[in-house]
């Protein structure tokens, strides 16, 4: 790739780097196939929930996208595996009122984003990164993938997506953090 498309694809105030950085707050979970589920809940009209079995039967599909973290750090050509986010929206149906999604993770983690944000055709719940399933200090068993904003969006351990006619800022939300979290236009800090 030459250096003046990685130019175009690294947003102001970020550096490129090859690894990808482990950051979260908390310890990560210890996974139970038998006992792990994850729900989507609040204004859809069918609700949903899944056990690991039947979570992994649903349409996969792979994408490569860029990362990019508040933290300043930007990961290129990241190949995703997993349910694409607009297969779960064809599940649940939103309701007309839906404007915003909150993502619940095990260990109390919560973000926010909006729906028109959420519905795109990039945005999947990951299983995989990069032809390997996800390790847990990156999300094992799943996790959420919103590559057009900040990578704690992206929220690690995802449990319940729960869509909502209010927004309901989440952990770093609620701790200064920008609500929107583009990295184009830098939207590190509210």
């Amino acid at each position: 790739m030459s250096d003046e498309n990685q130019n175009e694809r690294v947003p102001p105030g970020q550096r490129l780097t090859r690894k990808w950085p482990v950051l979260h707050v908390g310890h990560p979970p210890t996974f139970d196939a038998a006992r792990w589920s994850f729900e989507v809940f609040g204004s859809v009209e069918a609700p949903q929930k899944w056990d690991w079995n039947a979570f992994n039967a649903l349409p996969m599909t792979k994408m490569t996208v860029d990362m990019h973290c508040v933290t300043t750090w930007s990961k290129l050509d990241m190949t995703w595996r997993g349910v694409p986010i607009r297969e779960i929206l064809k599940l649940v149906r939103p309701t007309s009122d839906a404007r915003h999604i909150i993502a619940h993770c095990d260990g109390g983690y919560t973000t926010n984003v909006s729906m028109e944000v959420l519905d795109d055709d990039d945005v999947m719940l990951a299983v995989a990164c990069d032809g390997e399933p996800l390790s847990v200090d990156h999300g094992f068993p799943m996790r959420l993938v919103v590559p057009k904003r900040y990578a704690w969006k992206s929220a690690k351990w995802l449990r319940k997506l729960e869509f909502s006619p209010q927004d309901k800022p989440g952990f770093w939300e609620v701790r200064g953090y920008h609500n929107e979290a583009d990295p184009w236009k830098e939207e590190r800090f509210g």
